[in-house]
């Protein structure tokens, strides 16, 4: 028994379309070594999985902590050469993706350069073209829902009838928080040795999968 027909898939990027959450999460943590803070990578997966570099420096600004005005940059730059070095896309994404046929988009806390080069670097940037929504374009991030909502809105379907795919708590609360149905994944290798499951089912998801070949299992 089907219990949701969507007529739109909203994916997230990190964590859910390439398995850059490691990679990204150890770069934060290397610059802001180099900025004089110590934030182990178990640390940065708690704090700021899903969430974008404006949370950061607003984290450390309500700490007291001015980041340098050369931080981001430094930042966006330590990403970039990782992924060049070590992105993957997810496991059985492409497959998936190819097989779909109710519309689909991208919204990710990634601004849009990344997202761009995230999806271009792994060969999934056919699927999608154009339909890229980054955290830059709304006002608050998640764990707001604005980013989602706007998605919803550029592709014309009502939040009620759209499903998010997320591997984060900030981006399931977002999801929840704009009337959507979420979907947590727990296949990327940041959940490895963690209790994913019991992580996004606390925050709200709707069901919990680990394998992109199982996705099509409720609809």
């Amino acid at each position: 028994m089907r219990t949701f027909e969507p007529e739109l898939i909203i994916f997230d990027c990190d964590g859910v379309l390439v398995d850059s959450e490691l990679l990204s999460c150890q770069s934060l943590a290397d610059g802001l070594a180099v900025a004089g803070i110590a934030l182990s990578l178990d640390e940065a997966l708690k704090l700021f999985l899903g969430r974008s570099t404006k949370a950061v420096l607003e984290h450390y600004r309500s700490l007291g902590r001015e980041l340098p005005e050369s931080f981001l940059a430094d930042l966006k730059q330590r990403v970039r050469d990782s992924f060049s070095a070590s992105l993957q896309p997810i496991p059985g994404i492409a497959a998936l993706l190819s097989t779909l046929t109710v519309p689909c988009c991208v919204a990710s806390s990634s601004d849009l350069d990344r997202i761009k080069f995230s999806l271009q670097f792994t060969g999934l940037i056919d699927h999608f073209g154009d339909r890229l929504y980054s955290a830059e374009m709304v006002a608050r991030g998640k764990p707001a829902p604005d980013l989602f909502l706007l998605a919803a809105d550029r592709m014309g379907i009502p939040p009620a009838r759209t499903l998010v795919v997320e591997d984060s708590v900030s981006g399931v609360m977002a999801a929840k928080a704009a009337g959507m149905t979420a979907w947590g994944f727990t296949g990327g290798s940041h959940y490895h040795g963690r209790d994913g499951h019991g992580i996004l089912q606390a925050a709200g998801a709707d069901r919990v999968f680990d394998c992109m070949r199982d996705f099509s299992g409720d609809l």
